[in-house]
């Protein structure tokens, strides 16, 4: 009786310390599911096209004339300055951030402080067209060029700001990109 009793009783304990670890995994996985929710925000439709607009808008003045991974190359930049902590938090306050340097307004994209004709409305524009689908391949799908990772910086190639705290990262279209 004793040879048999001892099996019974090892299966049940085995059974009982799975069950705690299941149920306490579980318990865990929940809490944790619940947090990272809590963590993503909801955008209202309204604010999605806002930033949709703010993001053709900068492709469009910065890289209109370029191929799809030269309008992506500016997209991409534009969202990775929204994750980076020197930078606004969103497309809008990144396209149209101005600072004050020896009381002088600089822009971060030259075209919104040289106030592009308003005579002119892009969206008639096949290059606006072209501009808003990127803009809503990176910022809705989540498309990237994997070279552009860590890029936050960039120029025209016909331009040498001389910045000395960047590094270049790639050339793409007319444009060189730096970390």
């Amino acid at each position: 009786m004793e040879k048999l009793l001892k099996p019974i009783l090892v299966s049940i304990t085995l059974l009982f310390v799975s069950l705690f670890f299941y149920t306490s995994t579980t318990k865990q996985l929940d809490t944790m599911r619940v947090e990272q929710a809590k963590a993503i925000s909801f955008v209202s439709m309204k604010q999605r096209d806002k930033e949709l607009k703010c993001l053709a808008n900068n492709i469009y003045y910065e890289a209109g004339g370029e191929n799809f991974e030269g309008k992506v190359a500016v997209a991409q930049v534009t969202i990775n300055r929204t994750q980076d902590e020197n930078f606004p938090k969103d497309v809008c306050g990144v396209v149209y951030q101005k600072n004050i340097v020896y009381k002088k307004v600089l822009c971060q994209f030259s075209w919104y402080c040289q106030q592009p004709n308003s005579a002119i409305d892009p969206k008639q524009n096949s290059a606006y067209h072209e501009s808003m689908e990127v803009a809503k391949k990176v910022l809705l799908e989540g498309f990237r060029l994997s070279s552009l990772n860590n890029a936050l910086y960039f120029h025209a190639d016909s331009v040498n700001p001389k910045w000395p705290d960047r590094t270049r990262i790639i050339k793409i279209g007319g444009h060189i990109f730096y970390s």
